[in-house]
């Protein structure tokens, strides 16, 4: 071998090298990326599970905004709500209310109080754990919502934030990014196209290569009718 050979051999080699050390360096970005996409993918499911997937079993989350029922339900904290029915409720049940047309509370009942005139009518007196006196009007049966089945601390500050904006356009933009994370990758991954061509050149060699065997039987063939003929 020459010294020009020898030149074009090294050449060959060293860019076979540098192929494969790239191909490695995209291999491990890739898998980083699909671990990472992975992992904020099971995040955004237990949130949503946690926020949105709790209602099909009959539980409603609501945020704790104030610190009236310290220490048993914190600020922030999102409480799950499970309806039930008011006759059934007794002193010293938490119960989930509608205060008025805008706003929701959490206190603890203190008194059940039925109606003078109708007997399937109560109401309920209640309280917060951290306020000192009673709430100033009675809760109406028909006004309850329900009873706290389960809280989870600060999980609540998050509900609160993505349901008005900017947080749910902050949201929206986080999902966008995990799907692009996602299934992006997969459309420029070289190595899958590089199977799909090494493939094709494969299929057309083995074509190639089928077709002159098929000529030298037929001439084969020939070559001997013609042998055989007196």
């Amino acid at each position: 071998m020459d010294r020009k050979d020898a030149n074009v051999t090294f050449e060959r080699e060293e860019a076979a090298e540098a192929a494969v050390s790239s191909k490695k360096k995209k291999t491990v970005g890739a898998r980083i990326t699909g671990a990472i996409s992975t992992i904020l993918v099971v995040i955004v499911v237990i949130i949503a599970l946690l926020l949105v997937g709790v209602r099909l079993i009959g539980l409603k989350p609501f945020t704790v905004l104030s610190g009236s029922m310290e220490p048993t339900y914190h600020t922030g904290a999102l409480i799950y709500v499970k309806s039930v029915d008011p006759m059934t409720i007794e002193a010293g049940t938490p119960i989930t209310f509608m205060l008025d047309e805008d706003t929701i509370a959490t206190h603890r009942v203190v008194e059940v109080i039925p109606d003078e005139e109708d007997a399937e009518v109560v109401r309920f007196m209640t309280k917060g754990d951290a306020n000192a006196e009673p709430d100033g009007s009675l809760v109406h049966y028909k006004n309850v919502i329900g009873v706290p089945k389960f809280s989870i601390p600060y999980l609540g500050y998050l509900a609160n934030y993505i349901q008005h904006p900017p947080g749910r356009y902050i949201a929206i933009a986080v999902i966008v990014i995990i799907l692009l994370l996602a299934f992006v990758p997969d459309l420029f991954d070289d190595s899958k196209k590089g199977k799909k061509q090494k493939g094709v050149v494969s299929d057309k060699r083995n074509e190639e290569s089928s077709q002159p065997g098929a000529e030298g039987s037929a001439k084969q063939s020939d070559e001997d009718d013609s042998a055989e003929t007196p």
